[in-house]
């Protein structure tokens, strides 16, 4: 079975991505147009040009200077638009988006206007696409932890939106238990929690995430594989990992795409998902990562299908519908083998 077929025809869901990083460059110099903000680019290649990262810091001040353009609600629009009509062509049946309102209320962008936005593009979405969608709100490790306190008191005012809350930004130095009360008060809310643990902090991160933030799903993950008992015990317990390839391999965490421990996670039994992250800024959406990654480290057709079945498995969907994304699966497959 021809590989790219069968990746482009899988039922899916993308469980890491942040929306501010599928801001296109195209996109990034319209919306500067129309907001009369100063960017250093004048041009597609130009940003294009900027995008080489030798770290995880080095993309994020490339991605908090492109966030700069989104100022009203209908920019905010405007950008979840256009992502979800990309992926609901690659086959994506269910979202699972990071937002980061402190960069936006930082800058004077109120919580509300960069919700609105998104919600609104999300809830068209299910209308028109029946693409379902959970909204994720993020603390930024960047900033001290009475600033993620603030994000989250804006959260609690719209509950019916947001579901859970999780930690991204620059994780060298700065270790969950840094958000321990926030992440407290935020489960006692209601918020379900996730944590970006492992991309280039320890496998003792991802192991703090678990016990001290109590997450319920690891994003990113790879350092785990240093520590086989942390390993042992995400397997015991299916602890998802959103893995994200390409990411990882343009933010220098791996070398080589061949690199990527996410064959290794199938064989061990882990339950990883793959997924695009910033698609804008790493060079690939949902399929581009299956595609590009399991070239690289030779994934066979079964391991496809795991790794699309395992996207609603790791989902905080109800199981009927986890089970409704496994049984669509099987029969696309079933399809392409006739």
């Amino acid at each position: 079975m021809n590989l790219d077929r069968l990746i482009d025809a899988l039922p899916k869901a993308e469980l890491h991505l942040h929306i501010e990083g599928t801001l296109e460059p195209a996109m990034m110099l319209e919306l500067a147009k129309r907001n009369n903000i100063d960017l250093p680019y004048a041009s597609v290649a130009e940003v294009q040009a900027a995008y080489e990262f030798n770290n995880l810091q080095d993309f994020l001040d490339i991605y908090y200077q492109g966030m700069s353009v989104l100022i009203e609600v209908r920019d905010f629009y405007d950008l979840t638009w256009a992502y979800l009509e990309k992926v609901h062509g690659d086959g994506v049946r269910h979202v699972e988006i990071f937002f980061d309102p402190q960069a936006h209320m930082e800058r004077g962008v109120s919580f509300e206007t960069a919700l609105e936005g998104i919600t609104t593009a999300l809830e068209t979405a299910y209308k028109e696409m029946n693409i379902s969608s959970k909204l994720i709100m993020c603390f930024l490790r960047h900033l001290p932890e009475e600033a993620a306190f603030e994000a989250l008191e804006c959260a609690c005012k719209h509950k019916e939106h947001i579901f859970g809350v999780g930690l991204d930004s620059s994780e060298a130095g700065r270790p969950p238990e840094l958000f321990s009360r926030v992440f407290a008060e935020a489960r006692a809310q209601g918020f379900v929690p996730v944590a970006h643990a492992g991309e280039e902090g320890p496998a003792a991160y991802v192991e703090t995430a678990l016990d001290d933030l109590q997450v319920q799903r690891v994003d990113h993950g790879n350092r785990a594989f240093a520590d086989p008992a942390l390993i042992a015990r995400m397997v015991r317990d299916q602890t998802p990992l959103t893995m994200c390839p390409l990411s990882n391999l343009r933010l220098r965490g791996i070398e080589r795409l061949d690199q990527h421990p996410v064959k290794k996670a199938l064989k061990v039994g882990l339950l990883a998902t793959v997924n695009s992250d910033d698609p804008s800024y790493f060079g690939g959406y949902v399929n581009d990562n299956y595609k590009q990654v399991a070239k690289a480290v030779g994934l066979d057709a079964g391991e496809v299908v795991q790794l699309a079945k395992n996207s609603f498995a790791a989902s905080f969907i109800s199981n009927a519908d986890k089970q409704k994304g496994v049984d669509a699966i099987d029969e696309c497959v079933s399809h392409l083998k006739n």
